[in-house]
């Protein structure tokens, strides 16, 4: 019988700090049967745009829709790779350009898992959670919504 993982909070207001992944980071040293963490860290870029430089993004969602494709990706990936444990943390509101707006910390006792697990959990992030950008374009207001790529 496979293990079915509680439901866990993704969304966090504004953006996710240095410090809540360190101290995420320093929470697994206990756990001596993980041998490899792999760590995405979704950064804001002041990529240029036709009225000016990006500044930040404003991000939205339909959270209970998009809790529910969380947790979907996380029993995927629990099912599909060797993991130990998983967190998975996405930005709600205004996230200004150099902050952090997504991280996803995948545990597994081999690097391969957890790798391929890291680069799985982020693709089926961006391809299936509702979840919606403004990219803020110079001083003026202006914006324009952000496209996955």
């Amino acid at each position: 019988m496979e293990k079915v993982h509680k439901h866990k909070k993704v969304f966090v207001q504004g953006p996710i700090s240095p410090d809540f992944v360190s101290k995420s980071i320093a929470s697994h040293q206990s756990k001596t049967e993980i041998g490899a963490h792999a760590i995405f860290l979704g950064q804001i870029r002041a990529d240029k745009k036709a009225d000016g430089v990006v500044t930040g993004i404003e991000y939205s969602a339909y959270e209970e829709m998009a809790e529910k494709a969380f947790h979907e990706i996380r029993e995927a990936a629990f099912s599909k790779f060797e993991l130990t444990c998983m967190h998975i943390y996405h930005s709600l509101g205004v996230i200004p350009t150099g902050e952090i707006s997504l991280f996803v910390f995948v545990s597994s006792p081999h690097r391969r898992a957890a790798f391929e697990a890291s680069e799985y959990i982020v693709e089926e992030i961006k391809a299936n959670v509702p979840i919606f950008g403004k990219e803020l374009v110079g001083a003026g207001g202006a914006y324009v919504w952000k496209e996955n790529k």
